[in-house]
């Protein structure tokens, strides 16, 4: 069997390959001793079939098999012997392929498209500089979140009819439209022009409203129509409420009762104390948003910034042919793009993992999956109940249902990319401007992808 790699450009190649009828033959006559010996044909007692009647019904198909078996694992092989850089995956000449007439050829040849990445450097110097924005937690962040608090923790009551105040459940549906979705109003968050067509309304009664006049944020447009924020912000027109559930919440007090319900018993005891836990709690969250802002600007960085040429050719004929026609040429012209920055991030991360040595053991993986068990159980304590049956909880969530270890690859690439972001901050200039939770949030608008 003969290999050779035709560079066609920097970027773009053909793997050619040229298979004899010594390179399948063994491998042939192999599987058909093997289906001789574990046939069930009429006429014939099993394990007595002659090979000339398996080859005769299903010579051919063996020999396909074991063909593109061969020529598979020998691409493979050969991209990774030659440290062969390339992207998607490589890509037969089908036009090629149809022509083999399989009954009378001896000898093969196959060829298949690659789309290849040359060397590249990736600058890891205080030469790179980027922002950070810590959010400023100021009086009307804390006085905005202990308002929420004391609503969240508030006793609940279900007027009859709907005021000032309330919070309304219901069913939304565009008029003119069947489709309705579960919509969750809280009639504070209304425009104020607008609240009296709420006022007085009861269970099972139907209000009709124009959506982008309803509501100055999309936030609480967003909680209306029961989507995401993204899709809420573009929706416009007239749509129909029928309440199910009016309720009112009376906010808790300031006292040891609500201390105790939102951190736990005896863990703050003045209101002093429950401020101060209040605007640290927000800072921990602040400051975790402020670095997914910051891994966003380093990621923005090093894709603008770093000089790696694409096989866009190769790449754009690989996602279509991919995607079994899910992919139009529109969609392509529209997705590309962000595609390809996705492609080129993950090959500057690749690089820097590379170079300085970046590795994540299975043991990380597994303690990462444990924490976050534990999390989503009730913290540390849930530890201590489990024992050991968390060790075996944490293998079965990794393995997954069907075995294949999809929660494994999440938590691993995730670790990875931590540590290759770690590294990344260690060496770059990273300065900080902090920022209003405003001004934060139209930097976060700016970079959403």
């Amino acid at each position: 069997m003969n290999i050779t790699l035709d560079k066609q450009s920097t970027t773009d190649g053909v793997i050619k390959i040229a298979v004899s009828e010594n390179d399948y033959q063994p491998k042939v006559e192999e599987k058909v001793k093997d289906y001789a010996r574990k046939a069930n044909i009429k006429g014939f007692r099993q394990g007595k079939v002659p090979t000339g009647v398996i080859k005769k019904m299903f010579g051919k198909s063996i020999l396909v098999e074991e063909v593109n078996h061969l020529v598979s694992h020998s691409v493979s092989d050969y991209i990774r012997d030659q440290k062969l850089r390339i992207l998607g995956d490589p890509m037969p000449n089908q036009e090629k392929a149809f022509g083999i007439d399989w009954d009378s050829q001896k000898d093969f040849e196959f060829e298949f498209q690659i789309g290849m990445v040359e060397d590249f450097s990736v600058d890891l110097s205080s030469k790179v500089k980027v922002k950070s924005h810590p959010i400023t937690v100021d009086k009307a962040v804390i006085d905005e979140t202990l308002e929420d608090v004391k609503q969240r923790f508030g006793k609940v009551t279900y007027p009859e009819t709907v005021e000032a105040g309330c919070n309304l459940y219901g069913e939304i549906s565009k008029v003119g439209e069947v489709e309705n979705r579960g919509s969750y109003i809280i009639l504070d968050k209304v425009a104020k022009k607008e609240q009296k067509k709420f006022i007085g309304l009861k269970k099972d009664d139907t209000v009709t409203f124009e959506i982008e006049k309803t509501f100055d944020d999309v936030k609480s447009k967003a909680q209306a129509l029961n989507l995401a924020e993204e899709e809420a912000e573009k929706v416009t027109g007239t749509y129909s409420l029928k309440i199910t559930t009016i309720s009112r919440v009376e906010p808790a007090a300031i006292d040891q009762e609500l201390f105790d319900k939102v951190f736990g018993p005896n863990t703050v005891k003045t209101e002093e104390e429950f401020i101060e836990k209040i605007k640290f709690t927000i800072s921990e969250n602040y400051n975790r948003e402020t670095e997914h802002l910051l891994d966003h600007e380093i990621q923005h960085y090093y894709v603008d910034h770093t000089k790696i040429s694409m096989p866009e050719g190769f790449l754009k004929n690989w996602i279509k042919s991919s995607s079994n026609g899910e992919v139009t040429d529109e969609v392509l012209e529209k997705e590309f793009n962000s595609y390809r920055d996705s492609l080129k991030w993950d090959l500057i991360k690749n690089k820097i993992a590379e170079d300085k040595e970046i590795k994540v053991e299975g043991d990380e993986v597994r303690e990462k999956a444990k924490q976050f068990i534990m999390d989503q159980f009730g913290g540390p304590a849930i530890a201590s109940q489990l024992g050991d049956k968390l060790n075996d909880i944490a293998n079965n969530y990794l393995s997954g249902q069907d075995g294949k270890g999809e929660n494994f690859m999440k938590i691993y690439n995730q670790l990875r990319t931590e540590k290759i972001l770690k590294v990344i901050k260690e060496n770059i200039s990273v300065s900080e401007k902090p920022v209003s939770l405003e001004e934060f949030k139209k930097l976060a608008e700016a970079h959403r992808h």
